[in-house]
C-alpha cells in the first residue's frame, strides 16, 4: 500500500522529500527507490529535456545491434 500511495504521489508532482515525510521516512534515500523504478517518471523528465520541436520515442536498434548483443 505505501507504494501504490507514494506512485500516486510522485505522479501528482509532490516533491520527494515531502513523500518521505509523510511516510514516516528518516531520509529521502528510501523514498529514491520510487524515483528508480518508475519509468513513466523517467520518460517524463526526459521528454521535458528534449529540444523544441523533436518528438520523443525509444530507441530501437538495429537488427546488427541485437544479433551482436544475443552472440555475447
Amino acid at each position: 500500500m505505501r507504494h501504490t500511495a507514494a506512485m500516486a504521489l510522485l505522479h501528482a508532482g509532490v516533491d520527494t522529500s515531502t513523500i518521505a515525510l509523510w511516510l514516516g521516512h528518516t531520509s529521502t534515500k528510501a523514498t529514491d527507490i520510487y524515483l528508480h523504478a518508475d519509468l513513466a517518471a523517467k520518460e517524463k523528465a526526459l521528454a521535458r529535456t528534449a529540444p523544441p520541436g523533436v518528438g520523443t520515442r525509444r530507441y530501437r536498434p538495429g537488427d546488427s545491434l541485437l544479433a551482436f548483443l544475443e552472440n555475447l
